[in-house]
């Protein structure tokens, strides 16, 4: 906080302190009107007494049980204390040295790449300057701690630094109002107002969580599928219960032959892909030739409790390849698999490798698993006895309501994804900005029930897909080494979701010619990367050798600055066939039954 002329840091923060309190009376009376609020919509509405508890991360047994029966390494321990010691009797004297001369501490390492501290006050001013060194030296000592702990299976580690994790973040100073510079900057020249609001948006986000948290992380008003977000032009040419088939008109006079099948998540919504034109990864498609089919998958109610990963593939991915058929006269096509989608992608072409049937030319997986042992922080959640709660509440309900999952996403970026918002909205008191890729996070899907606890227990806990015969479906047992379609694996290197090393295991899976690539960022921002942007990059190598793992094939990448997808446009395309005329939506065997982007990704959960 700026500092008033002749007033000392103690001084400003006190002042900032006594407008706080200026604005108590209001604050008391917006917290007693909205939990009177609260209570009589509560008291009014109906009972719900089959809705499952969402907060799936409290399951027994916890991280805390382990904790307590395992045992710390003693010389780790000590180091960790040792350490945290010297530490705090080095920052002591800084801080000293600074108040007395009236001058800003001694800058530290390690601070400039952490977002939460660039306020300038955190290392101008002593007092925050301690505050946030003695933060991070806890910060610290809480990782080493964890780390000392022996006895306890790989998983359970993994837990214990999770949630250890999990409350080091929830414990920044950047949190509370009295320890935020900004926060109490605001305050000052606000006269506490920006509490009041804040207040006031903690009590509607409360409001309309319906148990589970929500905050809200950009302005819902300001987009609108179909009007300013999904605007990519097309035509739903095909529609059964769980999906409807997008083609989208050609950009250009000529066209590939073969035709490009999307086959997004349906733990999200297609449009992830087509945003607004700027960062279209469908648009995009459309100016390089290609003609686009994406399937956009139902947001499921009750009714398809019984819908699993069979049905997913056959009536989703087999029936649109049917269609698909019916439109361009094309037996074979080229496929994209995103996520989850492309984990069914890799079923299906198991299933049609086990049956001798060509229809997949070539696919392309995006951040996508099929060997989950390194599958990441999503672990923490799925284990047995979380899958069987899990289990237990979408057999109540008959799906797994999307608001649950996304805050178990969320909990992977804490910072990220709560509390830069808890600070911004109820501190701050601000409205959250528009932001479409954050539009589109909280415009959640849900999960059919049976669909949720196969691809969990055959997936994440028993990692059935990666072994031959692991699994079937529709009676046919899938094996993914009798695979020979020519394959691209793309992956991001700071997924929290689909870890690189994981996404990296099927390159030893597939027994056709294997093409895999790295980009930057993350599961999102790492894919719907636009090449107009110039952001980030992507390392590549084209040597043709087999590497045991990801790290080893990297340390003979090469990286090249920019978006990935100039350089998969390389690889499909000289799978696709030669140039034809441009084909458009619509025939008498396939009438439009409405413009894209559809009725079905309207729905809301």
């Amino acid at each position: 906080m700026t500092k008033d002329d002749n007033q000392t840091p103690i001084e400003n923060y006190a002042k900032s302190m006594l407008a706080m309190g200026q604005a108590s009376q209001d604050l008391a009376k917006i917290w007693l009107e909205s939990f009177q609020s609260l209570g009589s919509e509560a008291s009014s509405s109906k009972p719900q007494s089959n809705k499952p508890d969402p907060e799936l991360a409290n399951s027994s047994p916890s991280p805390l049980d382990s904790l307590l029966k395992a045992k710390t390494n003693s010389d780790k321990a000590l180091a960790a204390q040792m350490e945290l010691w010297a530490g705090y009797q080095q920052l002591w004297m800084n801080t000293t040295q600074a108040l007395i001369q009236n001058e800003p501490p001694k800058p530290t390492d390690g601070i400039k790449s952490d977002r939460r501290f660039k306020d300038p006050e955190w290392t101008e001013n002593p007092v925050f300057n301690f505050l946030k060194e003695s933060y991070l030296l806890n910060a610290r000592w809480v990782k080493s701690m964890t780390a000392s702990i022996e006895d306890v299976d790989a998983d359970t580690a993994m837990k214990i630094d999770f949630y250890a994790r999990q409350l080091i973040d929830a414990w920044a100073p950047t949190n509370f109002a009295l320890t935020n510079p900004e926060v109490l900057r605001e305050i000052k020249n606000s006269n506490g107002e920006n509490l009041k609001k804040g207040l006031q948006n903690l009590a509607d986000d409360m409001a309309k969580s319906a148990g589970t948290p929500t905050i809200r992380q950009t302005d819902m008003s300001v987009f609108e599928v179909g009007k300013n977000i999904a605007v990519t032009e097309g035509s739903v040419i095909f529609q059964n219960e769980i999906f409807q088939l997008i083609q989208y008109a050609a950009k250009t006079d000529t066209v590939f032959k073969v035709p490009l099948l999307i086959i997004p998540p349906w733990i999200n919504k297609y449009y992830i892909l087509d945003l607004q034109p700027e960062n279209s990864f469908v648009s995009w498609l459309t100016e390089q030739g290609y003609t686009v089919f994406l399937i956009s998958w139902v947001n499921p109610d009750e009714s398809l409790r019984h819908k699993g990963l069979s049905d997913y593939m056959k009536e989703g991915i087999l029936t649109a390849l049917d269609v698909i058929e019916k439109a361009t006269d094309e037996k074979e096509i080229n496929t994209i698999g995103y996520c989850i989608g492309g984990t069914l992608l890799a079923i299906t072409l198991g299933y049609l490798a086990a049956k001798k049937i060509d229809r997949i030319k070539s696919a392309t997986f995006l951040a996508a698993q099929i060997d989950f042992t390194e599958a990441g922080e999503l672990r923490v959640f799925t284990d047995k006895e979380q899958i069987d709660l899990i289990s237990a509440q979408v057999e109540a309900q008959g799906y797994l309501d999307g608001a649950a999952m996304a805050w178990i996403f969320n909990m992977l970026r804490p910072n990220d994804l709560i509390w830069s918002f808890v600070i911004n909205n109820y501190l701050m008191g601000k409205d959250p900005q528009p932001f479409d890729l954050l539009y589109w996070n909280a415009d959640s899907t849900r999960f059919p029930a049976k669909m949720i606890v196969e691809y969990l227990r055959n997936m994440y806990q028993n990692n059935l897909l990666a072994k031959s015969g692991g699994i079937s479906v529709d009676g046919t047992p899938i094996d993914l080494t009798l695979v020979k379609t020519p394959a691209f694996f793309q992956a991001t290197r700071e997924d929290h979701i689909a870890p690189y090393p994981s996404v990296f295991k099927a390159m030893n899976i597939f027994s056709g010619p294997k093409t895999f690539a790295l980009a930057g960022s993350g599961h999102i921002a790492g894919i719907v990367n636009h090449p107009s942007k110039e952001k980030y990059q992507f390392w590549h190598n084209n040597k043709r050798k087999k590497y045991k793992d990801a790290d080893a094939w990297l340390a003979e990448a090469s990286e090249t600055s920019g978006s990935w997808w100039p350089s998969w446009h390389i690889w499909n395309s000289k799978k696709s066939g030669p140039k034809i005329k441009a084909r458009h939506p619509g025939s008498t065997d396939l009438p439009i039954l409405e413009p894209a982007p559809g009725s079905y990704v309207k729905v809301k959960s």
